[in-house]
């Protein structure tokens, strides 16, 4: 059994954490020695002037807005409390395996897309901090915030965060998420945790910008294989623990509690590590101004030319383990075989990565004064690496372009862009992607159309050199997804309507535990999609979300036909200026589908075409606040798994998947709490 390799993320977050520290003390030394020059000024009266002086306003006030590496829009915090999910790791549109944490997947169709090499492991994508997600902030006083979800059986979620501008020009922002939760069946434990750096400086000039990212993700979960379907489990008595309930996989642990937890409970399931870091320079050529006002001079500067470098590093690991090895269902669901005398003590499998890209790109403004409106072209050599079952190597070379236009009027917003790998890897790989988006006016909102198009090579696992891969020896071709989509949002009638048409060739998928296949007809899918808000008195309001899916073809997929989102709650402040409220109802439901299984080992949702999954609607009842910076989150969640017949309780389990079903009812209590330093 080969020993893990030591992450070296905590070393490195330590001794950034020490610059951080003397940075920030720096920042604040002006702030003391003027409160030190204060005191001497006060003259004998003990500083009894200073506590008559009149207290500014503004004081505990804080203007801050963020914008994210690719894009040079800005925005700013949402401090509403209505959508939990905003704040929650699994979207709402997502199923997951039961227990926060757990591999999960959206109901809606959404084919891989982008080109270019591809690991292949996705069932923790909702969980992971990644380098497209970074925030950059501007602040003009440290901002923090501290957040905690606590939920039935010891799940919690840790979430902190802290930024500041060390000077006017830089900004470093800190960000450290915990998941763990033991689960309420058999070897169901999870433990996350995420890591995420940004700094943005800025010159003076602003002629030139270093971005600079670190996302780390150590992302463990048990894996138990679904509890055993051959009896009724769920209605049997004895089994009121769900947690007594036999699973195909790790039969007799022990059950894990703790505050906070620990990965080391972990015996049987998946360990997902990946780390990133990023260094983005960029140096404009333009034409230099200034603002004066009555006490000041404001430097500006518009760019005409940009050169762009971009550094990536990445490693990846991928492992699956079980020392507690049942030889029968290893040899009939994975083709595992074992000897008593060859027999090893444990499985375990393992895919490491190495990845090394260099970027150099060259932007051109036609408007100096609209940095949204831009010509982009680059370059880009991608070193991979990767440890399977041999050692590879790749040099993969591409090419890219973009043309990006929104207009100072807000009128337009225009993009086109698009990637071709030359060499390597994934040579004849593309992604191009094209929309057009027009304002119509402030009665009747905005329309949007655009196309996205992919040709990709199959992900790493479907290289027979994977340990991951325990099917036959195949060949796949390259998959090509093309989607047509158009939106329209009105936001006097709070209205968004859109139509999605995928046309995908040569799909990949898996069925069974270990089974790799590809589609090799043709087969399309349309989505239509209708969200609106209503008021149904003065403070209470219903937001409804619908989409609607059909499959044209006889292809390996499954979504159901229709997936709705329903919430109505009283908003409101109730005559308190600092309250903000959102109290009521809010369910989820989708049509009786075939829902995909789970393979465990190889960590890969599978097409199934045997179980029908019929869930009764998700309902959860909640009582959301703000008052000022603190915000809290009160949730009866499930109260759909009430039942009147015996055995009576909240036993009426939704399924996620086959042999995977949600827990009963289960009560989750959560606080963000903002402080400007």
């Amino acid at each position: 059994m080969t020993k893990a390799r030591t992450h070296r993320l905590p070393a490195f977050w330590m001794l950034l954490l020490v610059l951080f520290t003397a940075a920030r003390a720096d920042a604040q030394e002006p702030r003391v020695l003027n409160q030190i020059r204060n005191l001497g000024n006060s003259g004998g009266s003990g500083g009894g002037s200073d506590s008559l002086r009149r207290r500014n306003k503004n004081e505990d006030s804080i203007t801050i807005t963020f914008r994210y590496l690719d894009t040079a829009r800005s925005y700013k915090l949402d401090s509403s409390v209505t959508d939990f999910y905003q704040r929650f790791p699994i979207p709402k549109h997502h199923q997951f395996l039961g227990n926060i944490g757990s591999p999960s997947r959206s109901i809606l169709f959404h084919p891989q897309q982008g080109g270019g090499w591809d690991p292949g492991f996705h069932a923790l994508d909702a969980y992971r901090f990644t380098v497209n997600g970074a925030r950059f902030y501007t602040t003009t006083r440290p901002y923090t915030e501290l957040g905690y979800v606590l939920g039935a059986g010891q799940q919690q979620v840790i979430d902190l965060t802290h930024t500041q501008n060390l000077k006017p020009t830089w900004n470093m922002h800190l960000r450290y998420r915990l998941i763990n939760s033991p689960g309420v069946f058999n070897n169901q434990v999870t433990n996350h945790n995420n890591y995420l750096i940004t700094s943005w400086y800025q010159s003076t000039n602003r002629r030139y910008n270093n971005f600079f990212v670190i996302a780390a993700n150590k992302l463990n979960g048990a894996e138990n294989g679904g509890i055993l379907t051959d009896q009724n489990y769920l209605d049997d008595v004895r089994f009121t623990d769900r947690f007594s309930i036999p699973t195909r996989l790790a039969a007799g642990s022990q059950r894990t509690r703790g505050f906070l937890g620990s990965s080391s409970g972990l015996v049987t399931g998946n360990r997902q590590n990946d780390f990133h870091a990023v260094l983005r320079q960029q140096y404009d050529l333009g034409r230099k101004d200034s603002l004066v006002t009555d006490s000041t001079v404001v430097p500006l500067f518009f760019p005409r030319v940009r050169f762009e470098h971009t550094l990536h590093y990445a490693e990846y690991k991928y492992t699956f383990s079980d020392p507690r090895i049942d030889s029968a269902f290893y040899n009939d669901a994975y083709g595992i075989r074992f000897t008593p005398y060859t027999a090893p003590d444990t499985v375990f499998l393992r895919d490491r990565w190495r990845e090394l890209t260099n970027d150099f790109s060259a932007y051109q403004f036609p408007d100096a004064k609209n940095l949204n409106q831009f010509i982009k072209v680059g370059a880009t050599l991608q070193s991979l690496k990767g440890w399977l079952r041999d050692t590879l190597s790749w040099a993969n070379i591409s090419v890219h372009g973009e043309y990006r236009n929104r207009t100072r009027s807000q009128k337009w917003d225009i993009l086109a862009s698009g990637r071709l790998h030359l060499t390597g890897w994934s040579r004849g790989d593309f992604h191009a992607f094209a929309s057009l988006q027009r304002l119509l006016g402030t009665k009747l909102g905005s329309l949007q159309v655009g196309f996205e198009n992919t040709n990709r090579t199959p992900p790493a696992i479907y290289d027979t050199r994977s340990q991951f891969y325990l099917d036959a020896p195949k060949n796949f071709f390259k998959e090509n997804s093309a989607r047509f989509f158009a939106n329209v949002y009105n936001p006097a009638l709070r209205l968004a309507l859109g139509a999605e048409y995928f046309l995908i060739t040569n799909y990949l998928y898996v069925t069974g535990y270990r089974t790799l296949a590809q589609e090799s007809a043709v087969f399309n899918l349309l989505r239509l999609s209708a969200r609106k808000t209503f008021r149904v008195t003065r403070n209470v309001y219903w937001d409804a979300e619908v989409w609607v899916q059909q499959q044209a073809g006889n292809a390996a997929v499954h979504v159901p036909l229709v997936y709705t989102y329903q919430r109505i709650a009283y908003q409101g402040n109730l005559g308190f200026r600092n309250l903000s409220l959102a109290v009521g109802l809010e369910g989820r439901y989708a049509t009786p589908y075939k829902a995909d299984a789970y393979s465990p080992v190889i960590g890969q949702f599978s097409y199934q075409d045997s179980a029908q999954i019929r869930n009764r609607p998700d309902l959860h009842a909640f009582f959301h606040f703000r008052i000022r910076g603190f915000k809290a989150f009160v949730r009866a969640e499930n109260l759909n798994t009430l039942r009147f017949r015996a055995p009576a309780g909240f036993r009426e389990h939704n399924f996620a998947a086959p042999a995977y079903p949600y827990p009963g009812m289960l009560i989750r209590f959560g606080i963000f709490w903002g402080f400007v330093n």
